[in-house]
């Protein structure tokens, strides 16, 4: 199953909920939110800086994660970026391709 890695920044009215909710509160509304798609959670973290989140999820699709991001940003709490991540064997197959491509001013 496709992973990525969700990064997350509260809105102000994020952050009130991660008050209310407390973090274990807000990491069970995020592993309902990725089940519902059909994945799983495999590691949440809470953070200092440009992020308040950082999570891990195997989602079955390119589209079960544009779901989920257009979810997260439709509620309003949080801005979301979602990162493809690929495995070494995927970047092999990768590689073993051959596409053509001109550059530009060639």
């Amino acid at each position: 199953m496709p992973k990525y890695l969700i990064q997350a920044s509260y809105t102000v009215d994020g952050i009130k909920g991660v008050l209310r909710d407390g973090g274990t509160g807000r990491r069970q509304a995020v592993d309902r939110l990725i089940e519902s798609v059909g994945g799983r959670v495999e590691q949440f973290y809470f953070a200092f800086g440009e992020n308040d989140v950082y999570v891990l999820v195997d989602v079955p699709s390119n589209v079960a994660s544009a779901a989920v991001g257009l979810t997260v940003s439709a509620a309003g709490g949080a801005r979301t970026k979602t990162v493809v991540l690929l495995t070494p064997e995927e970047i092999d197959e990768a590689v073993g391709q051959q596409p053509e491509y001109r550059a530009p001013g060639t």
